[in-house]
């Protein structure tokens, strides 16, 4: 029983070292470009919900 489950272990860390040898890691200029495009859209989205915030805290205090 023990010998069934260590062939078994054996074949499926063989198949993933297979698979991680397929990988295809992305370029640095890939990585930095991603990066950027990452961030300016995090920017804008700060822009946005800093905008809403200040909607919603005019029209509080119209309100109250």
């Amino acid at each position: 029983m023990g010998s069934k489950w260590l062939k078994s272990s054996r074949l499926f860390f063989d198949q993933v070292m297979q698979e991680a040898r397929r990988i295809v890691w992305p370029t640095q200029r890939d990585v930095v470009f991603t990066s950027i495009i990452v961030f300016i859209i995090a920017a804008m989205f700060a822009i946005f919900l800093f905008f809403v915030d200040q909607v919603v805290i005019s029209s509080l205090r119209l309100v109250l």
